[in-house]
């Protein structure tokens, strides 16, 4: 499995340690089979360079939990989630009757998962679709019986650090082409002035030598979008898990380096 798909068993690991938590965020009880002995690795290894760090995957999984859930008590019934990796919300969120859940990743990371998963019952329709992002997955998508013409709920995480800006800019208008009005999408990025942060070093240094390398940051994350039309409400991670408890430090002061949760709605 290429690099940047091992990071998507790491944080299957860290999902599978937190659904163990008296005071957990959410419940995922496919992550520790999905997070397999190369998942542990991998934490292990993180934490070895990295030391204690903030929950940031533990928040971000669910704030987007509860945004997809908004998004289908909305009446949306397509959900996509975009280079889905260990994703087990297909299975584990309770999605009203008739939502389709389609997950696109490469095929490694499709089979693997199913490998995993085996006859699992999903909680929704769920369509797997085994396409890299950088080939033309739109097609593979409309193949699949994707509705350009209903609206959408799409997911973007923990991807667009390891793009660089040319690639974010195409998935941004992919994802823009195949959005009808009033579709929903979540997406996070880490500020480009948290991605030259001397705090976050130690990280950088682990993920490029893992061969999965963050090269994309940006300080202006509803920009991403806005200029196709999109409406973005820009959440800080650290206000999120301050209201839940469970970020150790106050939330970063307005122009501080910083990551962002996205939800954006097409006009």
């Amino acid at each position: 499995m290429n690099p940047v798909a091992v990071t998507a068993l790491l944080v299957a690991a860290m999902r599978a340690e937190e659904s163990k938590r008296s005071d957990r965020l959410f419940n995922d009880p496919f992550a520790h089979a999905l997070a397999g002995d190369a998942g542990y690795a991998a934490l292990r290894t993180y934490r070895d360079a990295v030391g204690p760090s903030l929950p940031i995957i533990e928040v971000r999984t669910r704030w987007f939990d509860e945004a997809l859930a908004r998004a289908a008590s909305a009446g949306i019934a397509q959900v996509v989630l975009l280079a889905a990796g260990m994703d087990a919300r297909a299975y584990r969120l309770a999605w009203p009757a008739g939502t389709r859940v389609f997950e696109v990743d490469q095929p490694e990371v499709i089979a693997y998962k199913a490998g995993v998963l085996g006859a699992r019952a999903p909680a929704s329709e769920r369509v797997a679709i085994a396409a890299d992002l950088a080939a033309d997955w739109p097609a593979a998508l409309r193949a699949a019986r994707f509705d350009p013409a209903a609206r959408t709920v799409w997911l973007v995480e923990g991807l667009l650090q390891f793009l660089d800006a040319r690639s974010v800019e195409t998935l941004m208008a992919r994802i823009d082409r195949l959005s009808a009005p009033r579709s929903t999408l979540l997406y996070d990025v880490v500020g480009r002035s948290l991605l030259e942060s001397p705090a976050l070093a130690p990280a950088l240094r682990m993920m490029t030598e893992l061969g999965a390398p963050w090269v994309y940051g940006t300080d202006d994350p509803a920009g991403l979008v806005a200029a196709h039309g999109w409406e973005a409400a820009v959440v800080d991670p650290g206000e999120v898990g301050r209201r839940w408890d469970r970020w150790p430090i106050p939330p970063a002061p307005a122009g501080a380096p910083r990551g962002h949760l996205v939800e954006a709605t097409k006009r």
